[in-house]
């Protein structure tokens, strides 16, 4: 039995949730951070709008590069690292289950990250 194919917005919810660990090792670094703090806002700024506009699958890359294009390089690598994720998400069983798990991290801070279960 196959897994059905997840919808970008799904995926785009759960992605989200997974960067908030993300967040939470970013501000616990010693060096200067700000590089990979805009880099996330890109990416966050492109997940929240697939979570909202929910593309169909076919036209997910399609969306994300018309998002992208305007803002160019920075933007453009982050369209490009979340179709790739979302791809991985499709054939992996045990990343698409881990996000919708909630992404459970450490690092991750608030409600659901593991610190909080201990």
């Amino acid at each position: 039995m196959t897994t059905p194919p997840i919808r970008p917005a799904a995926f785009a919810a759960m992605l989200l949730r997974a960067l908030e660990a993300s967040d939470g090792r970013r501000k616990k670094r010693k060096r200067n951070t700000a590089p990979d703090s805009l880099g996330m806002a890109m990416k966050r700024a492109l997940l929240e709008g697939a979570t909202t506009s929910d593309p169909d699958p076919d036209e997910f890359e399609g969306f994300l590069l018309e998002r992208a294009l305007p803002e160019g390089g920075g933007a453009l690598a982050m369209a490009r690292e979340i179709f790739e994720e979302w791809r991985l998400a499709a054939s992996s069983p045990e990343l698409r289950a881990w996000l919708e798990e909630g992404a459970p991290s450490d690092d991750a801070e608030g409600e659901g990250g593991r610190a909080d279960r201990r």
